[in-house]
């Protein structure tokens, strides 16, 4: 969201503004703006035409302050809600965004963004119940969706989007829109904000200053409909403008953008807001630079429709209208716009009145949730290769759960998530389903070569505690500053914590502190990897040297410094830590001497003893996500260089391969990747993603036959970077199934089941006439022996088009269960502009001639390699059935 989410929480609120007197007629005057029985338009106009210049100027920022002579609130404009209510502690995390795409299911996705608007606003009663006021991140603004299209794997924000469709991310969106926003005529549940517009999808490193080139007709293809569907269908309440350039003009100063698409042809009435300090980037030398001066970057931005910045260049408002680069009106214009959502969303109106004020903060987390996160994550799970080895016997006497990600609760959680205190890992999930088992576990290696793994209890000794005894003395404070006395003195056994809840008695979830005191002794001499990862601040001491320091407000960060340690020597270690607001993760680690043999070693050993092994690999969000500081080899700032699995992950899943034991390959990441070797080596290959709190239950119940897999790939698996074009290139030639003429590894829209579905009596009109929406319909059937999901696609291609055009479409789906035996109709209805096409001009029409319909449960067309990869297993695709629309004039 911001730079490295720098200004995350170290920004203060601006300070409220107050005048030194108030006339006795003004203060008796009626106030229309509190007055709810007067209409919107009236109250807003009427709160903005009493502040100063000042005073707007002020409001046009995330963090408004209070105007206390009016009686109007603080106010935080930034709140998160990806994929639950995020950086605010305890809350249901759902799957990643890119699995709640792999569901194809929008109708799940409206159940779940409600869950988490109900959940926004339990927070916020929660939270204003009891301070009196809302911080950050307890707002009812949410940054989310993100639905920018992932047109190049590489970028490490896919995660947060649903894949590389327009339709599919259109369809998500607009649902996640309605859930959290609510139903109610009058009042917003939650006011969503429909980011990062537009033609934004890296790299991550150079976004501040990249400018993105892009055709009209890419635009309107492929960059722009999702967009255009959250304004016109969903009616989003808010808009956010990206980082980069768009065609030379930063995308919160882009005239084409704000103006032409967005308030003109879409007639959006919402406001606009800036990504984190983009405005800023708009004057900073070596960024944008595309004005010279605060002002001036503060005034074009406004005029040209960046109503509300996330940053603090609008402090700068004042100036440029006493220069005559902007008007009060041009403010006012703006503030109207913001403040309108606040109102809409009831918080100047009696707490009775409001439809979603009546939500307590009991409804936060609650256990109706947790099964929807259970749903969500069962139907996300893509099944990519099955030779027959799934679903697994429960008689299984020995079970191996092997890799970096089998027993890692942060992986499930993905980026701008939020906290449980529940989360199930794929070794915990399984080892539930096979209480007579055993199931072992092994680490086998770190994500990455260079990973460092949390220091065992056993080198730990606490300070003052008697000989034998193992951990570190923990003393918690309740501030963020280590003074006065401890609330808790106790012995932590490792240090190793990610809290969602207060992490001892007498503290609350965030504003506390820690101190970890004693020694570490090693049992190999030599130069080891010392760390901490921690959010928010920490520093590490050693020998009374410090070895790292990050001592303010961010995000989960690591850390770490070469020390020489020596065996048997007992070296004095201290670590302080400060939880500031949002998530809280304290972690002291080290790799050294001869540790990656030894993890190698036990991984092979247990797989030698089992009698299948589960490896749990993939990535995590400390090397995809947003402008990260990792560079680690495969790895640039967020984004990704190559496409394969890290090198030590490979090489450890080719030893296991090795010994002859049926190896199921588990992928968590945030984005696909190329795994050539496994699908040809490997009997079964699954697709988890981040799949939330509820990962591991869910990964279970379908490696066990409890449920059917169902899940689609919203992205393209390519075989390997090399398929692609440059990164920076933003043409969509050569890009996505749309596009890409090669054979990939896995298809867009690609997942298998357990059962068998058959398609058949495709209905489609002989003729259509241009304009007029085309009705078509096809019965599918489970020809199987087990009950399951199948996604019901349908494509459109345009043979004869007059230039260039997708290779196919994808312009309908619906997710349906069938029983063994059960047939049903699927029904869809292409309206005219789904059956168009964009010409070189970036015009939409809708050209005469032959549509090509095809309809089953996976992409048309592939019949080299890629489908062969996919086909010949035991239990197979889905069929496809096709026919052609002629569209007359």
């Amino acid at each position: 969201m911001n730079r490295m989410m720098r200004s995350l929480f170290t920004r203060a609120a601006l300070s409220a503004i107050s005048l030194s007197s108030v006339g006795i007629a003004q203060a008796e005057e009626r106030l229309l703006w509190k007055d709810p029985d007067t209409c919107l338009e009236t109250r807003v106009r009427d709160l903005v035409s009493r502040m100063t210049l000042e005073e707007k100027a002020a409001q046009l920022m995330d963090s408004a302050p209070a105007i206390p002579r009016l009686g109007l609130p603080s106010y935080e404009y930034w709140s998160e809600a990806l994929h639950g209510v995020a950086v605010s502690g305890q809350a249901t995390v759902f799957p990643q965004a890119i699995g709640l795409a792999a569901t194809f299911d929008p109708e799940l996705m409206l159940r779940v963004s409600t869950a988490i608007g109900d959940e926004a606003r339990a927070k916020h009663a929660e939270a204003f119940g009891r301070a009196g006021k809302v911080d950050r991140f307890r707002g009812l603004t949410m940054f989310s969706p993100n639905i920018n299209l992932v047109r190049d794997p590489r970028w490490g924000r896919g995660q947060e989007t649903y894949g590389e469709d327009p339709y599919l991310t259109a369809r998500m969106g607009v649902a996640f829109v309605k859930g959290i926003q609510g139903d109610d005529p009058r009042y917003l549940k939650v006011a969503a904000t429909a980011k990062h517009y537009a033609v934004h999808s890296g790299p991550e490193p150079e976004r501040h200053r990249f400018d993105a080139k892009a055709s009209l007709k890419d635009m309107r293809e492929t960059y722009l409909p999702a967009f255009e569907a959250l304004v016109r269908e969903a009616h989003v309440a808010s808009v956010m403008c990206s980082y980069n350039a768009v065609n030379g003009q930063p995308a919160c100063a882009s005239e084409d953008l704000l103006y032409r698409f967005l308030r003109g042809e879409w007639g959006f009435d919402g406001y606009v807001v800036s990504d984190c300090d983009a405005v800023t980037n708009i004057w900073r030398p070596n960024e944008h630079r595309y004005v010279e001066t605060p002002w001036e970057g503060a005034g074009i931005a406004l005029r040209r429709g960046t109503d509300l910045e996330c940053g603090d260049t609008y402090k700068n408002l004042v100036e440029a209208v006493r220069r005559g680069y902007l008007t009060e009106q041009d403010v006012d214009r703006a503030l109207f716009r913001v403040l309108s959502s606040r109102f809409r969303l009831g918080l100047f109106d009696p707490p009775a009145s409001v439809k979603w004020a009546q939500i307590t903060p009991a409804e936060n987390d609650t256990p109706e949730h947790r099964r929807l996160a259970l749903a969500a994550a069962r139907e996300s799970i893509v099944l990519l290769k099955n030779d027959g080895l799934l679903p697994l016997r429960k008689t299984l006497g020995t079970v191996a759960v092997i890799g970096p990600n089998a027993d890692e609760t942060t992986v499930l959680l993905g980026s701008y998530n939020g906290w449980n205190d529940q989360v199930v890992t794929p070794y915990a999930g399984i080892k539930a389903k096979l209480p007579k088992a055993k199931v072992i576990l092994a680490r086998g290696t770190g994500v990455t070569a260079e990973s460092t793994l949390p220091i065992p209890t056993q080198y730990l000794s606490p300070a003052g505690a008697r000989p034998g005894t193992h951990g570190l003395r923990a003393e918690y404070f309740a501030n963020k500053t280590l003074s006065g006395e401890p609330t808790t003195v106790r012995i932590d056994k490792a240090l190793d914590f990610a809290w969602a809840k207060s992490p001892a008695p007498g503290l609350t979830p965030e504003d506390f502190s820690v101190r970890w005191t004693g020694s570490l002794t090693p049992t190999a001499s030599g130069e080891y990897t010392l760390g901490f990862t921690g959010d928010d601040g920490f520093r590490l001491w050693l020998d009374d040297n410090l070895v790292v320091e990050n001592w303010h407000d961010h995000q989960p960060i690591s850390a770490s410094s070469k020390v020489r340690l020596e065996a048997g020597r007992s070296h004095a270690i201290r670590a302080e830590y400060y939880q500031a607001a949002g998530a809280a993760v304290a972690r002291l680690e080290w790799q050294g001497p001869g540790q990656a043999e030894r993890l190698q070693e036990e991984a092979i050993a247990a797989a030698r003893q089992a009698d299948v092994v589960i490896a749990a690999m993939g990535l995590d969000s400390s090397l995809e996500g947003e402008e990260l500081q990792t560079n680690t080899e495969g790895f640039r700032g967020g984004d990704r260089t190559q496409l394969g699995l890290p090198k030590v992950q490979q090489q450890l899943l080719e030893k296991l391969a090795a010994t002859g034991k049926p190896v199921v390959l588990v992928l968590l990441s945030g984005s696909p990747l190329s795994v050539p070797w496994a699908v040809e080596k490997l009997p079964a290959v699954v697709q988890l993603w981040y799949p939330g709190e509820e990962g591991g239950t869910a990964l279970a119940d379908v490696l066990f036959g409890d449920v059917n897999p169902g899940g689609r790939v919203p992205v393209t698996f390519y075989e390997s970077v090399e398929q692609l074009p440059p990164f920076t290139d933003y043409a969509m030639d050569g890009r996505t199934y749309r596009f890409f003429k090669g054979a990939p590894l896995f298809p867009f829209g690609h997942g298998l089941s357990y059962t068998r579905f058959e398609y058949s009596a495709l209905t489609v009109p002989a003729r259509v006439d241009v304009g007029t929406p085309a009705q078509v319909s096809v019965s599918v059937k489970n020809v199987g022996s087990r009950e399951g999901d199948e996604v019901v696609q349908l494509y459109v291609t345009h043979p004869g088009a007059s230039t260039r055009v997708p290779i196919r479409a994808l312009q309908g789906i619906k997710r349906i269960h069938l029983k063994p035996g059960e047939q049903q109709t699927v029904s869809f209805a292409l309206e005219p502009k789904q059956l168009a096409i964009v010409n070189d001009a970036g015009q939409v029409r809708v050209e005469p001639g032959q549509v090509l319909i095809a309809v089953g449960g996976k992409q048309p067309g592939f019949k080299g390699a890629a489908d062969a990869k996919t086909t010949q297993v035991v239990t197979a695709q889905t069929e496809m059935a096709g026919s052609a629309i002629t569209l007359v004039p």
